[in-house]
């Protein structure tokens, strides 16, 4: 069976406003258990014990086992709240996983071998348009992430999800079709000179139709002079 972080906490008797302001001011962060058709658990925690996972960026889409007074429960974080000015957590929502459960998450993309794109290499710029893709996975083999390869591709070339090697054992939630992940772009720089050469190249084709025009009137302008002095 897989070994899973833990968190420790104590039930808490008492629920309301009055009540997870007290709790907060313990240092501890209010939370509850719910799920596979049980009763709700109101539950606390250290506080400095939830900033350490939260802060670890993957919080939301790991698995962990609550240690609620020796017993311990497999749940992984469906909801985090955070104070609106000071940004650190105030209210945990666990979901419970029984064995074989499957959970909707999102996984990390992770670019690899940006030094392998021309586009790249030619001062374009790799324009994210999903930083996660959400699936199915089992609770007990959640992907840290999963790698998009950029090698060969050049400005104006997408990647796809279809361009992206799964676990085996994953299911995408978006099957209706093949969304982009990424593009890579020119940089600005490049497509104001080339509008520039092409405003320059005009230029020039109008200029030497003028000095055309100007030439054939002058020659029947000469014509026509020597036809007088006949």
């Amino acid at each position: 069976m897989a070994e899973f972080q833990e968190i420790k906490a104590t039930a808490r008797e008492r629920t309301g406003t009055s009540a997870t302001r007290a709790i907060r001011r313990e240092g501890r962060v209010p939370g509850i258990i719910y799920g596979e058709q049980k009763p709700p658990e109101n539950i606390s925690m250290d506080y400095g014990d939830v900033w350490r996972h939260v802060r670890s960026g993957t919080f939301l889409s790991t698995v962990y086992t609550v240690d609620l007074n020796g017993e311990k429960t497999r749940v992984i974080p469906r909801e985090l709240q955070l104070d609106p000015v000071r940004d650190f957590p105030t209210h945990v929502d666990f979901l419970r996983l029984g064995e074989g459960a499957r959970i909707a998450v999102e996984v990390p993309v992770n670019f690899i071998n940006e030094e392998e794109s021309p586009g790249l290499k030619r001062g374009g710029v790799l324009n994210v348009v999903r930083h996660t893709i959400e699936m199915l996975c089992p609770a007990e083999s959640i992907p840290e992430g999963i790698e998009a390869d950029v090698t060969g591709l050049d400005i104006g070339d997408s990647i796809h999800i279809s361009d992206v090697e799964l676990p085996s054992d994953v299911e995408l939630t978006i099957t209706d079709r093949d969304f982009t992940i990424a593009t890579i772009g020119g940089r600005m720089a490049e497509i104001v000179e080339e509008v520039e050469e092409e405003e320059l190249e005009e230029g020039v084709e109008g200029e030497e139709g003028v000095e055309g025009e100007e030439g054939v009137e002058g020659e029947e302008g000469v014509e026509g002079g020597e036809g007088s002095q006949d």
